[in-house]
């Protein structure tokens, strides 16, 4: 019988485009979190465990709004991302006090995740099948070629990822004909429009059309436990090359550091695509949407009225 996956929830940052901790916002009157919807999900399609990258600083208030509740339906892991892991001989920078981002984050789970799992954002809401694709991938992992690390990706359509109130960063997936990621195109400022979408590179001078049908990244992986050790050496690179030019703001990207696994040919990622409407609250304003939204999910029988009872 295969292990079952585990599930990792970045919540170590910040919202600051939105104004405050997002994880811990309730957007429904029995007081779920984005992040319960999640968690539920994941739990009814088979992950067996749940793990939450957090900060020292906040755990007490996260165990008591988020972590307390799940625990009583599955095992509950606790993983805290802080600025003083870093590689031997790395110092941190005088006034550093932003984390060191998600390819650090996940790094910090290495000593309680043994078994393949699933990272997501925890402020972020990915749908019902996206967790189902995942435990379907990665109970029977699928490489590109014989000797590469099997990861995963699931892709939403860009349309179902746009907000009415602002600019939204998206990765662009780029894949070959079997479904295998060649590479993310990363589009820092993507716009709805009233028949579609458009993106500008150059701060608004210029603006280019983009399809609604492209498949972006959301930030939700499917990974083996190989890849602690690949994130060791990047971890380690990030901190000879980078961390000098910007020491005060630059970050190691999970993005980028699975691609840089992917050209030199140590891992393949299949995309699983998915239909679902994903959302999230990258601006306070996105969230009346967000409730409503979960509202009628609700009347529609895909979730109860209380999650955890």
């Amino acid at each position: 019988m295969s292990t079952k996956p585990t599930l990792v929830l970045l919540a170590a940052g910040m919202g600051s485009r939105y104004g405050g901790l997002k994880q811990m916002d309730p957007i429904d009157g029995a007081g779920h979190k984005i992040i319960d919807f999640s968690m539920y999900d994941a739990l009814r399609a088979g992950f067996g465990k749940v793990v939450f990258i957090i900060k020292k600083e906040i755990e007490k208030d996260f165990r008591e709004l988020v972590g307390d509740a799940v625990a009583r339906k599955t095992e509950v892991e606790y993983v805290f991302q802080e600025l003083d892991k870093i590689p031997a001989g790395a110092t941190i920078p005088e006034g550093r006090v932003k984390p060191w981002g998600t390819a650090h984050a996940i790094l910090c789970c290495k000593d309680v995740v043994k078994e393949p799992f699933a990272v997501i954002n925890s402020d972020d809401y990915y749908g019902v099948s996206a967790y189902r694709s995942l435990v379907e991938f990665l109970e029977k992992p699928e490489a590109a070629a014989e000797g590469l690390l099997p990861f995963c990706m699931v892709g939403y359509q860009l349309k179902n990822t746009l907000t009415e109130h602002g600019s939204v960063a998206r990765g662009c997936c780029r894949m070959d004909e079997k479904h295998f990621l060649t590479h993310i195109e990363e589009l820092t400022k993507i716009e709805k429009t009233a028949d579609g979408a458009r993106y500008t590179q150059d701060d608004g001078a210029s603006w280019n059309d983009i399809s609604v049908d492209t498949l972006v990244s959301m930030n939700m992986w499917g990974f083996q436990p190989g890849i602690f050790d690949e994130l060791e050496e990047s971890v380690s690179r990030f901190f000879r090359e980078e961390v000098e030019k910007n020491p005060l703001k630059s970050e190691c990207f999970i993005p980028i550091e699975v691609g840089r696994m992917i050209r030199e040919g140590r891992a393949s990622v299949k995309i699983l695509s998915s239909t679902d409407k994903w959302f999230g609250v990258t601006y306070r304003e996105d969230k009346p949407f967000v409730m409503e939204s979960i509202a009628r999910l609700k009347e529609q029988g895909v979730y109860p009225e209380k999650l955890w009872d």
